[in-house]
């Protein structure tokens, strides 16, 4: 489970806020009787971070974490009366981060121990996804054991891989609490945390730093990297691409002081948007003309926007826009 919530506290720690991110926990951990700090999950013996703490929201937990709803989430065929907040809110210019960790093997991952998503269900829901423009480019990373078989059969353009270990080969814990008893995260995980510490919403750290950081002796298996459907080169795209929240800021072209004098009667509120200034209709036509032409540069931009769907499936145990 603090392998989910350290993703969590990172992707919201570098701006996605809440409102872009799907988090699917069991939930069984904090509450658990084993556990000696009710109500708290802690990534390391030391215990310096409480991951679950106050702020914290949990979109699905418990028997609602289960392979259909998490494939409804990504396609989006959800039933009505699913609240927004439940939702996947994408579209074609979203970037989608999408971690999954828990129990697994050869192309599977468990869900709570009673079911199981393979690596077909995934590559479909994706080519989904992709067929009704509900992603730009999307990050998917994995942490269980012969993790890199989930995205082996990803089929879909513009998707980026990763996996913490090779086919035949397990996923190791890194820490264990003896006050538990129990491994409280995951080698591979753990690193890639270690990682994203040294980065801020303004880093310039790419994917390939990330992916040039894995040790395979520290972590203990095999990391893989699948980029052969991504288009662009893994050292100009930045990792904030996908961890961190991006701000779309409209470029428009300067307006003369007759203009703006013009159409805004007088003075000018700097918080009202240029699209709500009232135009006298001598001058309708130029102020139009001139706003036209800033909305097909806006559409002439790249622009993103940086969603999470982030799952702990199994055992103790993805940009809502």
């Amino acid at each position: 489970m603090a392998n989910a919530l350290g993703m969590y506290r990172t992707v919201k720690r570098l701006g996605i806020p809440d409102s872009n991110i799907i988090l699917m926990l069991a939930d069984d951990v904090s509450c658990n009787l084993r556990n000696r700090f009710p109500g708290s999950v802690y990534a390391n013996p030391g215990r310096q971070l409480d991951l679950y703490g106050d702020n914290i929201e949990v979109d699905y937990r418990g028997y609602e974490v289960t392979v259909e709803n998490f494939i409804r989430v990504l396609t989006g065929r959800m039933d009505p009366s699913v609240p927004r907040s439940k939702r996947l809110l994408t579209d074609e210019r979203s970037n989608i981060f999408v971690y999954m960790t828990g129990h697994g093997g050869n192309e599977f991952l468990k869900f709570q121990d009673n079911e199981e998503i393979s690596a077909f269900d995934i590559a479909d829901a994706f080519e989904q996804m992709y067929q009704k423009r509900r992603y730009n480019e999307i990050f998917f990373m994995i942490d269980t054991c012969q993790a890199n078989t989930m995205y082996s059969k990803f089929y879909s353009p513009n998707i980026l891989a990763t996996g913490s270990s090779k086919l035949g080969e397990n996923s190791y814990s890194h820490s264990n609490d003896n006050d538990i008893g129990v491994a409280v995260i995951d080698a591979f995980t753990h690193y890639v945390l270690e990682f994203m510490e040294g980065a801020n919403k303004t880093s310039h750290k790419t994917m390939q730093d990330l992916f040039d950081s894995y040790d395979a002796q520290k972590i203990g298996s095999h990391p893989g990297i699948r980029s052969d459907l991504f288009k662009r080169p893994l050292r100009n795209t930045l990792i904030t691409d996908f961890f961190g929240g991006v701000a779309q800021a409209e470029v428009v072209p300067a307006l003369d002081d007759h203009l703006l004098a013009t159409a805004g009667g007088g003075d000018i509120n700097e918080k009202e948007p240029v699209t709500q200034l009232r135009a006298s209709p001598g001058m309708q036509a130029e102020l139009g003309d001139t706003l036209g032409q800033s909305r097909n540069e806006w559409k002439a931009l790249k622009a993103w926007t940086s969603v999470a769907v982030i799952g702990v499936l199994a055992g103790w145990v993805g940009s809502r826009r």
